[in-house]
């Protein structure tokens, strides 16, 4: 069966919008699957300041990726979908992503940009909490919709995100730290507005009146009591690994552990290099791996050095 494509794209965040564009750039035909919106998580950042191109938010940043998007649209090349995927397989002549509509796409390759999924506490292993209990991702959060003292779940990188987004609010936020975060800490531990409590553990209830009781066990074996007006979550992610991805043992999916035909980029990676930037490179990068060995078996069989097509 021919594929419907030359390459099919999940995902419209950083990653999957560059490759989409830098597959279109070379000639290739393309179906992308947008989950959602394009622009994904960037819609929820406050500020940018490693990302060139003088982009002040994420949101302005998602804007100018539906902007190329919309551009494409002319060349008859890019194919969109809104949709979930739930899988993704590959044999020797093609990749399949199946939906969760049951429909299938295939295509030449896939790249797989899914991304990663806000822990909960639950998916923490140094929380005990109340079952259901989700709160609201600091990300997400403005200091309007802060009351009370202001509590921390985790000091993952949004917390520095989140500074760097309201440089003059004078608001303290009380940061429950574990050992597995104190490197991503390191970078706001200067901050005045940042009370860092570095723990082991967190016990979390009701308060009798209103918010959160906190009992916390800190680095020295003493256990602590506190309460949260406000309780925010910055845990962190876990991969958002479709079906027949490749996983390593920390649920990432590293591409070089994948079928010849499927290719992860972005988050999805590794936790290492979550980063706007990284993640529009791996996308790009991805294609062009794909691109030119699939050229260079092509000009291979035709017994050519530059004449391959796709």
């Amino acid at each position: 069966m021919t594929p419907e494509s030359d390459l099919i794209v999940v995902g419209a965040g950083p990653a999957g919008t560059a490759a989409a564009l830098m597959a279109v750039s070379l000639g290739m035909r393309v179906r992308l699957i947008e989950h959602d919106r394009v622009g994904g998580k960037l819609h929820h950042i406050g500020a940018l300041n490693n990302v060139p191109g003088n982009w002040a938010t994420g949101p302005d940043l998602a804007a100018a990726l539906a902007a190329d998007l919309e551009r494409l649209a002319p060349t008859n090349l890019l194919r969109r979908t809104t949709g979930t995927a739930t899988a993704v397989s590959a044999d020797d002549e093609q990749a399949y992503v199946d939906l969760a509509d049951g429909s299938r796409h295939s295509g030449g390759a896939a790249v797989i940009a899914t991304g990663v999924t806000t822990l909960s506490p639950a998916d923490a292993t140094w929380v005990t909490a109340p079952d259901g209990l989700w709160p609201t991702p600091l990300w997400r959060t403005g200091p309007a919709e802060m009351s009370g003292p202001t509590w921390v779940l985790g000091a993952d990188r949004p917390l520095g995100t989140w500074l760097r987004a309201h440089p003059t609010v004078e608001r303290t936020l009380n940061v429950l730290c574990p050992p597995d975060d104190d490197y991503k800490a390191a970078e706001v531990a200067e901050d005045p507005r940042v009370h860092l409590v570095r723990c082991t553990s967190v016990s979390i209830t009701p308060a009798t009146r209103r918010g959160w009781a906190l009992s916390v066990n800190d680095r020295g074996g003493e256990e602590r009591q506190y309460i949260a007006g406000a309780l925010l979550g910055n845990l962190g992610n876990q991969p958002a690994a479709l079906a027949g991805l490749a996983q390593s043992t920390d649920g990432y999916c590293p591409p070089d552990e994948q079928h010849p035909r499927i290719w992860t980029a972005g988050d999805l990676r590794s936790a290492r290099f979550q980063r706007i930037v990284a993640a529009q490179g791996s996308g790009a990068e991805a294609v062009l791996a794909r691109y030119y060995s699939t050229a260079l078996v092509s000009a291979d069989a035709q017994g050519k050095s530059g004449s391959a097509t796709w």
